[in-house]
């Protein structure tokens, strides 16, 4: 027995899958933007060398790098609200998760590129007496943003991905909104091969610039500071 394919049907659900792609970029700019925050001040708490600060952040980063995203998403959605006594929308649930997720992986990228600028431009500047957020945002940031951008890049396209998880608690994001047209048509083929083709549209372009700030960036060093 030969499957007919038959994609009409997806037109008539168009605004739903456009609600579905609005929700998912969303969902990925705001715990983009969180995550970052997350991240830097989880590196910046790391980077203290105070024991009492650093064990409990790397506790809490090697808690979320290591445990899935989707068991923390179900965890923090029904068992956190029983837990602090406050109601929790599975929209919140879903932006404090994957922020958090992705702020332990972005931490690391953070702290990986800062420690990785050699250590005489630390002594260079701490002997013309910068304080360390000059030496910071004049020596250090300035080359260690270049070797973080497409690591934090790719980080942002695994968010972008994670996102799709976020329907296990009714989030309508794209992959949600699949599952209800999969439900009215019983067409689950077109529906989640659609769903597949509208990732790709978008990851794809984005894996390719990750690519080539990669070959950027090994190309053209552009170390600046102190030699």
């Amino acid at each position: 027995m030969t499957y007919e394919w038959d994609f009409h049907f997806l037109i008539q659900y168009r605004w739903l899958i456009a609600t579905g792609i609005g929700v998912t970029v969303l969902f990925t700019i705001a715990t983009a933007v969180l995550g970052l925050l997350v991240g830097t001040a989880l590196a910046i708490g790391r980077m203290t060398g105070r024991p009492w600060i650093n064990a409990p952040i790397t506790g809490f980063i090697e808690i979320f790098r290591c445990t899935p995203v989707l068991v923390q998403l179900v965890w923090i959605y029904y068992a956190l609200p029983v837990l602090i006594g406050v109601e929790m929308s599975a929209s919140t649930a879903a932006i404090i998760t994957l922020s958090l997720y992705g702020g332990s992986f972005y931490a690391e990228i953070i702290r990986g590129g800062i420690v990785s600028i050699e250590r005489g431009q630390w002594d260079a500047g701490r002997a013309l007496g910068l304080t360390i957020w000059q030496l910071l945002g004049r020596v250090i940031l300035p080359q260690a943003t270049r070797r973080m951008i497409p690591p934090l890049v790719n980080q942002t396209i695994l968010q972008l991905k994670n996102t799709s998880l976020v329907s296990a608690i009714a989030v309508p994001d794209l992959l949600y909104q699949g599952q209800l047209i999969t439900s009215a048509t019983y067409r689950p083929l077109e529906t989640y091969t659609m769903i597949a083709v509208v990732y790709f549209i978008i990851l794809f372009p984005l894996t390719r610039v990750a690519q080539g700030l990669e070959r950027h960036f090994a190309r053209e060093p552009g170390r600046v500071g102190f030699e």
